[in-house]
Formats: structure tokens, C-alpha cells, sequence
């Protein structure tokens, strides 16, 4: 069975992600207990709301900062793909606590809707204006990797959505202070947890197929396999399996009987045909071909292990 990989890692660009994050995580930690304090003292749900959800921020953060470490350690004997999808795992975890966040706060609007309290809405008003330019400052830090790296998205999510529930909470507060409108916090505190939801969903749905092993969802297999079946001395392709292991690599692995029994050095030359096909055209860098001839087995393109 012969196997190949490109890799493409920048080890300086990982330190600047871990920076960023970092930074991020200092920035909601002061945002989080600025919001708890006033939100008790105000008595705005909206607040206190706001401020558990940059504390699942700050988990978030510290989750997404553990896997972006962990992805630097080495591969062993008994972890042969190193940490390679703790990233992965993180965006997981990170999506589903959006959802449970939000979920909670649906329950606690719910009941404050019923029971509107008045608020101290200049607080409201400040800290809210505070979360805006530290949950922003942290979004601008993590924008550019966001769109490359799962992981990196799940914390941006956080932090975006967190931005927004701050300019909803501060337009709660205008309204609370010159309108005597007090329910209008239960509302968007209602706005911001189903919001959450619907981004949390996405990307909770997303890391799972990365976790089960699908095949990405912009990945032609009967397509490919005609493409390599093309090949003059390739009688037959079977057996396939495409997966993404994280945000870098996807991997093809694939019996493939030949015409006649070839060498290994042929054999090496058209691997290289194939590894330029799928790379080029389907960014796959990681290709794992178990070469046949005349070999009595299933022949079905997928075949259930």
C-alpha cells in the first residue's frame, strides 16, 4: 500500500492564532465579571444574560486555546495522528454549549416576559458599550483566521454573536431610559439566545461531519473515481474512502486493480498521476492506494468495512 502527503503548516502563524486567542480570552474575562456585577446591581436580565453568554465565551476561548496547543505536539506510537483534530473537537464542543447557552436563556426570558422588572438602564447603557468594544476587538483579532479554521470560527461565532447581543442590549437600555420600556429586555435577550441557536446548530452539524469521518460535502466520489478509471492501466477503482481529518488535510483511500501486474516502480509513477489529479482538483492531500491484480474481493466503489 503505498502512501503520500503534502503538508502545508506554518508554525508562526499557529504562536500569532494562540496569541490572538489568547488576548481574547483576558478581554472577556474583564467584559464577563463587569457584566455580572452590573447585571445583578441593575436588575437587566438582558445584562446577565449577555455576560453568561461571554462566560461560555471564555470557556469557549480557553477550549478553542487548548486545541490550538495541542495540535503542535508530535505524533506517537500510540497517537499516530498527533493531535491533529483536537481543533476539530473544540468547534464541537464549543458549538454545542451555544446552543445549551441559548436554550437557557429562552427559559429565563420566558419568565421574566411574565414578570417585568424595572432596571437601572445608565448601567445597562455603559456596560453594554463596554462588551461592544471588547467583544469587537476580539472579533477583528480572530476574522481573518475564522475563515480557514473551524476551531478558530466556533470562538469567532462566540464572540460575533456576543458584539451583537451587546449593541441589542444597548438598545434595550435607550429604550428602558427614555421609553420606560422594560420589557423590551426579556425580548432581546429572546432575539440573541435564537440567534445563537441557529448558529450553533450550523456549525455543531458541520464539526460532526468532520468527526464521523463524512466525506466533505464538496467532494465528487463517483466523479473522481471515473477520473482515476480514466487511467489506461487502471482496470478498476473500488473500495473508497474520503475523509477530512481537520481544517488541512483530506485523505483518499482506495483499492485500485490494475490491468496487468505491473512494477513498483510503474506503480510509483501513475501514484504520482493520481496525487496531482485529486490535489489539484480537489485540494486532497493525503492519498493512501492499495495497489491489486487479479485479486478476488468486493469491487463495489464504496464497500462497508
Amino acid at each position: 500500500m503505498s502512501h503520500s502527503h503534502t503538508h502545508n503548516h506554518s508554525h508562526s502563524h499557529t504562536d500569532l492564532k494562540g496569541r490572538n486567542l489568547f488576548i481574547s480570552i483576558f478581554l472577556n474575562i474583564l467584559i464577563t465579571a463587569s457584566q455580572i456585577i452590573g447585571g445583578l446591581v441593575s436588575g437587566s436580565l438582558a445584562l446577565l444574560s449577555d455576560a453568561l453568554h461571554n462566560f461560555s465565551d471564555v470557556l469557549s476561548l480557553l477550549v478553542s486555546y487548548i486545541a490550538n496547543r495541542l495540535t503542535k505536539k508530535k505524533a506517537s506510537a500510540y497517537r499516530t495522528f498527533g493531535y491533529k483534530r483536537a481543533e476539530i473537537l473544540a468547534a464541537f464542543i464549543n458549538a454545542a454549549t451555544l446552543v445549551i447557552v441559548a436554550v437557557l436563556l429562552i427559559i429565563e426570558a420566558v419568565k421574566r416576559f411574565q414578570n417585568p422588572q424595572e432596571i437601572e438602564s445608565n448601567l445597562v447603557i455603559w456596560l453594554s458599550l463596554l462588551g461592544i468594544v471588547a467583544n469587537g476587538l476580539s472579533v477583528l483579532l480572530l476574522k481573518k483566521d475564522s475563515d480557514v479554521n473551524m476551531n478558530i470560527r466556533s470562538a469567532y461565532i462566540h464572540l460575533l454573536t456576543d458584539m451583537m447581543a451587546s449593541v441589542a442590549v444597548l438598545i434595550g437600555g435607550l429604550l428602558m431610559k427614555f421609553y420606560q420600556i422594560y420589557w423590551v429586555d426579556s425580548i432581546l435577550t429572546l432575539v440573541i439566545a435564537i440567534y445563537l441557536i441557529f448558529m450553533g446548530l450550523d456549525l455543531l452539524k458541520e464539526s460532526t461531519k468532520v468527526l464521523m469521518l463524512f466525506t466533505p460535502d464538496d467532494i465528487p466520489v463517483k466523479k473522481i473515481v471515473d477520473e482515476i478509471n480514466a487511467f489506461k492501466s487502471i482496470k478498476n477503482v473500488h473500495h473508497v474512502h474520503i475523509w477530512q481529518l481537520n481544517e488541512e488535510e483530506i485523505h483518499l483511500e482506495a483499492h485500485i486493480d490494475f490491468n496487468k501486474d505491473i512494477t513498483l516502480s510503474e506503480f510509483d509513477y501513475i501514484l504520482q498521476d493520481i496525487e496531482t489529479l485529486v490535489f489539484k482538483k480537489y485540494q486532497i492531500n493525503h492519498v493512501n492506494i492499495q495497489p491489486e491484480f487479479g485479486k478476488d474481493d468486493a469491487k463495489d466503489i464504496i464497500v462497508q468495512d
